[in-house]
C-alpha cells in the first residue's frame, strides 16, 4: 500500500494507439483497498477494480465479480518456479541470474506460441 503510487508512476510499458480510447482498469487484491489507493488509482485515469477487505471472496460489495486476470503475476511467477535455477538462486552474479530470467520467459513464449 506504501508503495502503490511510486509503482503507478513508475510503468514503462505504453498503451498502443488503437487503445488509448478504452478505460485503463486496474486490478488488485484486499491489500489496496484504501483510499488513498483508490484515489490514486482515479487520479492516474484507471478504473480500479480492489477487492474490499472484510467481504468474502465470492462478491464485493457493489455485488460484481472481479475477473480472473487479477492473478497473471502469480501465475507467472509459477511458470518462472519450474525452472530450477531461478526457483534457487545459484547464480551469484546479478546479471547471469537477469540472462536466466529472460531464457526462461523466451522459453515461456515460445511454448505458449507452439500450444
Amino acid at each position: 500500500m506504501k508503495l502503490f503510487t511510486s509503482v503507478l508512476d513508475s510503468l514503462i510499458v505504453r498503451r498502443p494507439r488503437c487503445w488509448v480510447d478504452r478505460p485503463r482498469h486496474l486490478c488488485g487484491d484486499k491489500g489496496y483497498d484504501y483510499p488513498e489507493c483508490r484515489r490514486a488509482a482515479r487520479r492516474r485515469g484507471y478504473v480500479e477494480h480492489l477487492k474490499e477487505r472484510g467481504i468474502g471472496d465470492e462478491r464485493c460489495a457493489r455485488g460484481q465479480r472481479h475477473p480472473a486476470r487479477r492473478w497473471v503475476i502469480e501465475r507467472t511467477n509459477g511458470w518462472h518456479n519450474r525452472f530450477r535455477a531461478l526457483l534457487v538462486r545459484y547464480e551469484l552474479k546479478s546479471r547471469n541470474y537477469q540472462a536466466l530470467v529472460e531464457f526462461a520467459n523466451a522459453i515461456i513464449c515460445f511454448r505458449m506460441a507452439h500450444a
